[in-house]
């Protein structure tokens, strides 16, 4: 915290322990997550239920979920990665436990909930939600990636994977479709038609094929000691610039973006960092100005939080409003 103003040092060193109090309030029986934090800002997220391969049970969900919120909202957070205790990331659903005849009917109304207002429901939080984090999120997988598993991965915006990990879309196994987010993350990496092979037959396939697919971002085989590297690389970037990256992608890469909003957007986030603490730190970095002299990185600004985000877009609909582009994105922010 050295060179933060006495104010914003307090505020990081708050966020620090924002994680584990979030999560420890919000997940009830033991939390079957593990975070440890870096002073470099990098989050590692260990899923801890390595007896049964960290299948989701209800208390794997409700911990994934609390995580995932805590760490979106703490501005200490330069990168995130999560992989799975023992021999696999995971293994998808833990039917037995979830579905056991005594609380199936509790348990999938507590899944299928949606709060008022919320996007999406506890099923889908443990997937979706890592794309709400302001910071890069980096899934190291080995062993199987099954199911709710692999709806959890392709919830990171960067997955290592090593050579022997099996994925699935493993839900036609059970009579389901995926209902973990897919529907959002599936369509950003594959054409429709290799989707629907996948989701119709559930069929079992290696990490190479998942790399040809683009499932997988590259494989290793040390890919949480390869994912950790990639995010000690990032994290020696502005955390500004990251954030605005991220949301300038998961933006434009949506079904539906035209060039032209792609654009404005991409110029709007450019004029947000130009001139902000950490773009001046970055160009003094560039620029070969001595380490002594040089500014260092501040916390991530607020600006890049999700409700932020929300503000932006609708920033963003007013400065287009009376045109067509902003008619429709306001057609679509009250559907």
């Amino acid at each position: 915290m050295q060179g933060l103003a006495p104010g914003r040092a307090l505020g990081v060193a708050t966020s620090r322990v924002h994680v584990a109090k979030t999560c420890r309030a919000l997940c009830t029986g033991p939390s079957r997550v593990h975070v440890a934090k870096a002073a470099d800002g990098i989050h590692t997220v260990t899923m801890k239920r390595s007896d049964k391969l960290n299948a989701l049970d209800m208390g794997m969900f409700r911990s994934l979920a609390a995580t995932a919120r805590a760490l979106a909202s703490d501005s200490s957070v330069r990168a995130v990665v999560i992989s799975g205790e023992g021999r696999a990331f995971c293994a998808g659903l833990d039917v037995r436990s979830v579905a056991s005849p005594m609380v199936a009917r509790a348990n999938l109304e507590e899944l299928l909930h949606r709060p008022e207002g919320a996007l999406s429901n506890l099923a889908q939080d443990v997937g979706y939600l890592w794309r709400k984090i302001p910071a890069p999120v980096i899934a190291a997988t080995h062993g199987v990636c099954l199911g709710g598993g692999l709806q959890i991965a392709l919830g990171a915006d960067i997955r290592i994977s090593h050579p022997s990990c099996k994925f699935s879309v493993m839900e036609a196994k059970w009579g389901l479709i995926p209902d973990m987010s897919a529907t959002v993350t599936l369509r950003e990496l594959v054409p429709k038609d290799v989707a629907m092979e996948l989701t119709m037959t559930g069929r079992i396939f290696l990490a190479d094929e998942a790399l040809k697919l683009g499932l997988v971002t590259r494989l290793a085989h040390e890919p949480l000691e390869a994912a950790m590297d990639l995010a000690r690389q990032i994290a020696t970037r502005s955390p500004d610039a990251s954030a605005a990256a991220k949301r300038l992608l998961h933006a434009t890469y949506s079904e539906g973006c035209d060039e032209r909003r792609a654009l404005h957007l991409e110029s709007e986030l450019q004029r947000r960092l130009l001139g902000g603490w950490n773009q001046m730190a970055s160009a003094a970095k560039g620029l070969g100005v001595p380490p002594a002299l040089q500014l260092g990185y501040r916390a991530r600004d607020d600006a890049w939080l999700a409700e932020a985000d929300e503000e932006a877009q609708a920033e963003l609909v007013r400065m287009l409003e009376g045109s067509e582009l902003g008619a429709s994105m306001a057609a679509r922010a009250n559907a």
